[in-house]
């Protein structure tokens, strides 16, 4: 007689094999569920940690601490110039190079010390359990690492990096430690770069009055306490005007007038400078305009020359700016001579060569500022679409106290010329000065000699009196 009831599951092949199925799938399941914890918390071109592990691996730390280890560190570093590489080499070399540098921080720390890539160039360290001085220890040799050149396959590079270092308190956040690593790191880079910077509280000081500052000037941009300082550049032969430089100053209402290089640095930091830079185009173009109308003044055909920062350099609006602000006074371009520093335009990128082409093209005209006081390599001079060659005015300082002083401005002069170029000697401040660079054939220049920066009234009732610089 058949049983009515089926057999037990030990007794049916069938339910075993579906069990282990299941088991099988359970397993999987959990395995890729591991898997992707695991992946949520890596960067997926290095193979690093990420910002989210990073910070798990900070409340570890802290939880530790909480228990009497000893504080954390952390160790933020930024690639010194990586901008310029991925511009010039392409995404792909910039990649390899991030992961390289991965592999080489990852073989200078300790087995302990987790390692994360927080985006783009910038990685953290962090050092469980870390005094200062054995943090400060690691940081140097990851300095030392990344020293030797990185082979790229048709080129090689050299890396360096800037580091900042901060160790954990109790009342830390995660956000509160990388943003005081990021200070001593900032502090780095505007020593020099290529070094390991440790947090002071005077950096927070220093971070909260450049936000102060940052908030004051964007209010001043606005509200027209900026003011602009003009001082001619004059033609050695005949003493007459060939350019005015628009210079500007902060009007501020409690401290009164404020220099460029008390705010312009501030303003480069905190991308506040594209703003600062298309006030004084507009009021610059502005007054050259009201000059050339003025029956007082408008025998002078000279041109007005402003400043343009690497970030000018960089905006692919600022082409346009300068176009319409020149159509909008009623100027030819030839009118307007834009300054660029050495520094602004070494990297010579793709952005910056459209840019400076395409300024040529409009007709406006372009000079190179402060040569000698940077990089001074000759060979760029012949690339650039640039007209003339501000030299710095140390080379003019040293005339009378060095009797081969002479010879040198000579040489150097030479060499201006054979690149198609004018040289415009700034710094002159005494007649003997004129006299000795008029001697060796130089034909412009800038200084004391001719008159110092002047606000606009002042400047005004000079042109309208004068002919030459300086008055007879």
């Amino acid at each position: 007689m058949r049983s009515k009831h089926p057999p037990p599951a030990e007794l049916d092949p069938r339910i075993g094999k579906l069990e282990r199925h299941v088991q099988a799938l359970m397993q999987e399941l959990h395995q890729a569920r591991y898997e992707q914890r695991r992946e949520s918390l890596r960067d997926p071109l290095t193979g690093l940690a990420n910002r989210l592990a990073l910070v798990k691996a900070f409340i570890q730390a802290q939880d530790a601490m909480k228990r009497g280890a000893s504080p954390p560190a952390l160790l933020l570093l930024n690639l010194d110039g990586f901008k310029a590489l991925k511009n010039s080499a392409g995404y792909a070399a910039a990649d390899q190079t991030l992961v390289t540098v991965a592999m080489r921080i990852r073989s200078a720390v300790r087995e302990n010390d987790v390692v994360a890539r927080l985006g783009g160039d910038e990685f953290a360290i962090l050092l469980p359990a870390t005094a200062q001085g054995k943090a400060t220890a690691v940081g140097n040799r990851i300095l030392a690492a990344l020293e030797p050149s990185i082979d790229l396959g048709n080129n090689s590079i050299r890396c360096r990096a800037s580091l900042g270092l901060r160790i954990a308190e109790p009342h830390h956040s995660p956000e509160d430690l990388l943003q005081e690593a990021d200070m001593a790191m900032e502090e780095s880079k505007s020593e020099g770069r290529n070094k390991l910077k440790v947090f002071d509280p005077d950096m927070l000081h220093a971070r909260q009055l450049q936000r102060q500052i940052v908030g004051e000037l964007r209010e001043a941009i606005r509200s027209d306490q900026l003011v602009l300082y003009y001082q001619p550049i004059v033609d050695l032969a005949t003493g007459k005007i060939k350019g005015s430089e628009a210079l500007v100053r902060w009007n501020h209402p409690v401290h009164g007038i404020i220099m460029p290089d008390q705010f312009v640095p501030v303003a480069e930091a905190t991308g506040l400078i594209a703003e600062l830079g298309r006030w004084v185009l507009r009021a610059a173009v502005g007054q050259l305009r009201r000059w050339r109308l003025n029956e007082s003044t408008a025998r002078h055909k000279f041109s007005m020359q402003i400043n343009v920062s690497a970030a000018d350099l960089q905006s692919l609006e600022f082409v346009d700016d300068v176009r319409e602000v020149l159509a909008g006074a009623g100027l030819p371009p030839e009118s307007l001579v834009l300054e660029l520093t050495e520094s602004a335009i070494i990297h010579n990128n793709e952005l910056d060569r459209y840019t400076l082409a395409s300024l040529q093209r409009l007709g406006v005209g372009l000079d190179i500022d402060d040569f000698g006081a940077g990089y001074s390599s000759m060979g760029y001079l012949r690339k650039l679409p640039v007209g003339r060659v501000k030299v710095d005015k140390q080379f003019v300082q040293e005339l009378g106290r060095d009797p081969e002083q002479l010879g040198f401005i000579a040489a150097i002069q030479r060499v201006i010329r054979s690149c198609g170029l004018e040289g415009v000697w700034e710094g002159i401040e005494t007649a003997e000065q004129a006299e000795a660079l008029r001697s060796i054939g130089c034909t412009s220049g800038q200084g004391y000699y001719f008159g110092r920066p002047l606000p606009e009234p002042e400047f005004t009732a000079q042109l309208a009196r004068q002919s030459v610089w300086p008055a007879s």
